[in-house]
Order: structure tokens, then C-alpha cells, then sequence
């Protein structure tokens, strides 16, 4: 991959990662956890597949963004709504 068609993915990956990010102004905590996990998803494997040598840093970007949802999803489930329960 040349140094010109990188810096292109490079740039696609985070104008995506903050167009998502954006988007989360009329979300519900799920939401927001998964496009969060997505996002910041998005931008690790993009760094990461642009560091290694077997994965182009798009490949890096798509697959750190299902992990990065999955992951925001599963915090979600955990934590719930974030409100504490009376007592």
C-alpha cells in the first residue's frame, strides 16, 4: 500500500470515527455506548492495522469498529442506565 492511498484510509477512518461521534447527541445510553466503542474501535484498528504488516489499516479500522460496538454493547449490559437502585 503506498503512503498516499494510507493517508487516504487514514483520513476516511477518523472522519467516519467523528461522524459517529456527532451522531450521538439524540442517543440513548446504549446507543451511545455502542457508537463510542465503535468509534474509539475504529481508530485503535486503524492504528493497529497500519502498524502491522499483514493488515491494511481500513481492514484494521472495520474490524476494530465491530469489536469496539460489541465491547460497548457488553459495558452497556453491565452497567445498565448508570442509576442506582433505591433502597
Amino acid at each position: 500500500m503506498t503512503a498516499i492511498s494510507m493517508k487516504r484510509s487514514g483520513t476516511l477512518a477518523f472522519a467516519l470515527a467523528g461522524a459517529l461521534l456527532l451522531s450521538a447527541c439524540q442517543m440513548n445510553k446504549t446507543e451511545e455506548r455502542a457508537v463510542t466503542g465503535a468509534a474509539i474501535g475504529t481508530g485503535v484498528g486503524a492504528v493497529i492495522g497500519a502498524m502491522s504488516g499483514g493488515l491494511d489499516m481500513g481492514a484494521g479500522a472495520v474490524i476494530g469498529g465491530i469489536v469496539g460496538t460489541a465491547g460497548g454493547l457488553a459495558y452497556d449490559a453491565i452497567e445498565g442506565d448508570g442509576k442506582k437502585p433505591a433502597k
